[in-house]
């Protein structure tokens, strides 16, 4: 299993500013390995942010992502308590969901 996306948030007065590292190799399969064999392509493909019920980010995302990819942006309507919740799927059909409370 993948390791556990991290995800921070951050109060600025009425804003929260959210930051999402999600620990992936993002292979492009088009890098060779030591014996000159092409690595098999593995990246994530979409990614799904939810506050409670409500998708507030999706990205479709390809091979020109970098490895361990880092997502940020702002809410404007997040309340202290409310669970964030963060999932994605890669192109090997691996998933992964993990979350955090809005403090």
């Amino acid at each position: 299993m993948s390791q556990a996306i991290r995800i921070r948030t951050r109060r600025e007065g009425a804003l929260v500013n959210v930051q999402i590292l999600m620990p992936h190799p993002m292979e492009t399969g088009m890098r060779q390995d030591e014996n000159g064999r092409l690595v098999p392509a593995h990246h994530i493909t979409d990614v799904v942010v939810t506050l409670g019920e409500r998708k507030v980010f999706a990205a479709r995302m390809s091979i020109a992502v970098s490895r361990d990819p880092l997502l940020s942006f702002r809410l404007s309507s997040a309340r202290a308590g409310q669970a964030l919740r963060v999932a994605w799927t890669d192109s090997q059909g691996q998933t992964r969901n993990d979350a955090a409370v809005i403090a």
